[in-house]
């Protein structure tokens, strides 16, 4: 055999080794997170959208959720309002909000759609900020407490409720819903709440009842012992991760968190991948190695192991 050969040989074994997890994933929601470095290199962006496409045309229906962070606070800079944060929440100003909302719709989802538009008519997006009337996350303002004193966080809110209707027709439609992860206050349908784009993917993906939701992050995936690198968990359940929770990084919860909330409601795996690696999503949900921490449902666990499974060697 020669050397193209040998190529070609490589790569039709990675494409069949692919078979199974079409068969299972085709036709199913998969709810993707976008978020970490992968919003703001370029090449990555573009790896994103292109992995997006690929789901669609092999027979998946991705659904992207997004927030915005590093956006939001050059555009409130740009705009002389102050960025503060309490808790690990953006403290969101009445002034503030408008830049928010105006940042995760008209920019970064518009750009996310066209990206995925250069390769035909295939995304849409979808927001829920109450300026149309029609809502797809309703929430409640919270504030946070922090050393025993309460403060109030302005336009900040946890989601209620889920109307994923408009997602289901983009869907239908044979389209990617592309959501910002902006809610209308369930006690005032004129005002528009910042909520964490972690909870909001979760959120979606039970509303949805996805097969699938993929966080990317800005790192390997849960490390049972950081920082030894060789402890990298590739599946835990909701049990052993339930038990580990608090011990966590603190950047580490929110995602965490997330992931488990989703298993419990009925999704069926929630996994934490390095949106740094080009194509990681691919990785993931076509290989047998995977990528990253997979949060399943405890029912998976195989009786003969109690203790999350280590991918060994990998950093």
């Amino acid at each position: 055999m020669d050397t193209e050969q040998a190529i070609a040989a490589v790569k039709a074994a990675t494409l069949i080794e692919s078979l199974p997890w079409l068969l299972n994933y085709r036709d199913r929601v998969v709810v993707v997170k976008f978020g970490g470095n992968a919003m703001v290199n370029d090449d990555l962006k573009r790896a994103f959208a292109e992995d997006m496409v690929y789901l669609r045309t092999v027979g998946l229906h991705p659904v992207v959720v997004h927030g915005g962070g590093p956006q939001i606070s050059a555009a409130l800079k740009a705009a002389g309002i102050e960025s503060e944060f309490r808790g690990g929440y953006r403290v969101t100003t009445t002034e503030a909000i408008s830049v928010v909302r105006d940042v995760l719709a008209g920019e970064v989802n518009a750009e996310i759609v066209d990206m995925m538009n250069e390769h035909g008519d295939l995304a849409r997006g979808v927001f829920s900020d109450g300026t149309d009337g029609q809502r797809l996350f309703e929430g409640h303002v919270r504030g946070v407490e922090i050393d025993g004193e309460w403060f109030d966080l302005g336009h900040v809110g946890d989601i209620t409720q889920v109307h994923p209707e408009r997602v289901l027709a983009e869907i239908e439609a044979g389209r990617i819903p592309v959501v910002s992860s902006i809610a209308v206050d369930d006690t005032d349908p004129d005002s528009a709440l910042n909520v964490n784009a972690d909870a909001a993917a979760a959120s979606l993906a039970i509303a949805l009842q996805a097969s699938k939701l993929i966080m990317l992050t800005d790192v390997p995936g849960l490390y049972a012992d950081w920082p030894n690198r060789d402890s990298l968990v590739a599946l835990i359940s909701v049990d052993e991760l339930t038990e580990m929770l608090p011990s966590l990084e603190s950047g580490m919860i929110p995602k965490m968190t997330a992931c488990l909330d989703a298993v419990v409601a009925g999704v069926g795996g929630a996994t934490i991948i390095d949106g740094r690696i080009p194509h990681s999503i691919l990785l993931e949900i076509f290989t047998q190695r995977g990528a990253g921490t997979e949060v399943i449902p405890n029912s998976r666990r195989t009786p003969a192991s109690h203790q999350p499974e280590q991918k060994k060697g990998q950093s």
